[in-house]
């Protein structure tokens, strides 16, 4: 077995699991604890703290949802504001060659949340699939989700008319 040296893990290991939805949890809490960039009238948007890929965000109701058609369609705009938005934002920040945007409803679909609507967005890049993923089962994420989250939040792109 490969070992990867990831001391900033230790913290989630030893921490009592709670119950409950972690994005309810995380719109209730400080930002920057749950890395929330982006905060509009009924969705957010927050980094993944174990990302496929440098950038990884997810966009959230605030309201807890499992599904599209559990939203109004208020709700339905807003959320693809805020996608947009985060996709302004992290072209700014990271300059991706393209995205996977995705949405896995239920844990049958892949849904590591189940229960709580969200959408993955992961930027890409020409290459960013190496030789490290296929010869060592590692993926290297080179940027830390600290500095990130700030260039995020404090990104304030123009809105397109």
């Amino acid at each position: 077995m490969d070992n990867l040296w990831a001391p900033w893990r230790i913290s989630y290991i030893r921490a009592k699991k709670g119950r409950g939805c972690i994005f309810c949890k995380s719109i209730k809490s400080p930002d920057k604890k749950n890395y929330v960039f982006k905060k509009s009238r009924y969705s957010f948007a927050m980094l993944n703290i174990y990302p496929y890929n440098n950038g990884h965000a997810m966009v959230c109701p605030r309201r807890h949802v499992k599904n599209l058609q559990g939203l109004q369609k208020k709700e339905l705009f807003d959320i693809f504001d805020t996608l947009t938005d985060t996709i302004r934002r992290l072209d700014r920040a990271l300059k991706p060659q393209g995205y996977n945007i995705g949405i896995n409803i239920s844990d049958f679909a892949g849904a590591g949340v189940k229960g709580h609507l969200h959408i993955h967005i992961v930027p890409r890049w020409k290459g960013d699939t190496n030789f490290m993923p296929v010869v060592y089962n590692t993926k290297i994420i080179s940027q830390s989700l600290n500095e990130l989250f700030h260039r995020l939040k404090n990104d304030k792109p123009k809105r397109a008319k």
